[in-house]
């Protein structure tokens, strides 16, 4: 990640030349915000990002956590960044707070209203959901083509070559992202319930989630569902679902099966309204995966099924892994804004 450690002497002199940059990539499991320098060149590969500093917090999604406790973590995690690169707020030149649960212009507006207050008025800021930064680290910055994420939750985020944008999922558990790592495991804790009461199929899911749990009964898992229903969580449970379904289990199966159907429909949806495809439906375009779910599996690989089910219908799909993580994707696209002269803040 760049041949930086927090705090070297090499990276402290960077600092001297222009300041520096933070980007944040915001989740519901944890936030890493990372610190750059602002006069950095633009990297050759993705081993050479000169990180100056990476720092790590909790959850910053609102929806899952409440405003306030969001936004004191974002602070916590920039603060800790800039002590890290051996330098504070007066050196910032701009920041890309890229953060799930900003779904729409108003959560921006509030956003950048806070984050002005916390940083020199000649800093600029530039706030968009957690998915742009994903993107962008597939692009190393680049902002075209289609993102997927699945990680707790789910989302697909497309951006075209002239601007234009296009989302599907990202809605949280409540309103159907089932593709998400929390979709699958409450799934499969239902499925625990209702083969316990006798409505539906016995699974192994039952024996494999109450050991993990270190349960004795089905019956618990509702008290333990419901003692703290956080979202990470209950989606620390797929690699229990994961595991299920490569021994055979078939409800654990039907659960995987359903769930690539869900995300690639999601990034289906996006590619088609934005035309990412092309007229003829067969132009190559840039997939970027990203999150736990679609991580790489020993026999159930996630990924590689939502991409075959994607290329079945648009066959110049391009799937892209990143090399760096989104807080660099995020930084990444502060630098170019930077660097280019344009004011980040929405709007402007």
């Amino acid at each position: 990640m760049g041949g930086y450690e927090n705090g070297d002497s090499t990276a402290a002199a960077a600092l001297a030349d222009g300041g520096v940059i933070l980007g944040v990539d915001g989740g519901t499991t944890n936030t890493v915000c990372v610190c750059l320098p602002a006069a950095m060149s633009p990297p050759e590969s993705p081993a050479a990002v000169p990180v100056l500093a990476r720092a790590v917090a909790g959850c910053s999604n609102r929806n899952s956590v409440g405003e306030s406790t969001a936004l004191e973590t974002l602070e916590q995690v920039m603060t800790q960044a800039l002590a890290l690169a051996n330098t504070d707020r007066s050196a910032v030149q701009a920041v890309c707070l890229a953060v799930s649960g900003v779904n729409h212009p108003s959560d921006q507006l509030r956003m950048l209203e806070w984050i002005r207050d916390l940083f020199p008025d000649n800093a600029k800021f530039y706030v968009e959901n957690d998915a742009v930064a994903a993107l962008a680290s597939g692009t190393m910055g680049k902002l075209h083509g289609c993102v997927l994420i699945a990680g707790t939750g789910c989302i697909a985020y497309g951006v075209t070559e002239d601007g234009k944008v296009a989302r599907a999922a990202g809605a949280g558990p409540v309103l159907g992202d089932w593709g998400s790592g929390y979709g699958i495991a409450a799934q499969a804790l239902t499925a625990v319930i209702k083969a316990y009461d006798g409505r539906g199929p016995q699974t192994s899911l039952t024996r494999d989630i109450l050991e993990k749990l270190e349960l004795s009964s089905p019956d618990e898992i509702i008290g333990w569902t419901y003692a703290d229903p956080s979202w990470a969580r209950i989606a620390a449970l797929v690699p229990v679902v994961v595991s299920s379904a490569e021994d055979g289990d078939e409800v654990a199966n039907r659960i995987l099966h359903d769930s690539v159907q869900e995300l690639a429909d999601t990034v289906i949806a996006v590619v088609r309204r934005l035309r990412l495809c092309g007229e003829d439906g067969k132009d190559i375009f840039p997939l970027v995966l990203v999150g736990g779910v679609l991580e790489g599996n020993k026999k159930w690989d996630i990924s590689g099924e939502v991409i075959k089910c994607i290329s079945k219908v648009f066959p110049g799909t391009d799937p892209i892994w990143p090399e760096v993580e989104p807080a660099i994707g995020a930084a990444l696209l502060a630098r170019s804004h930077h660097h280019k002269g344009l004011k980040l803040e929405n709007g402007s």
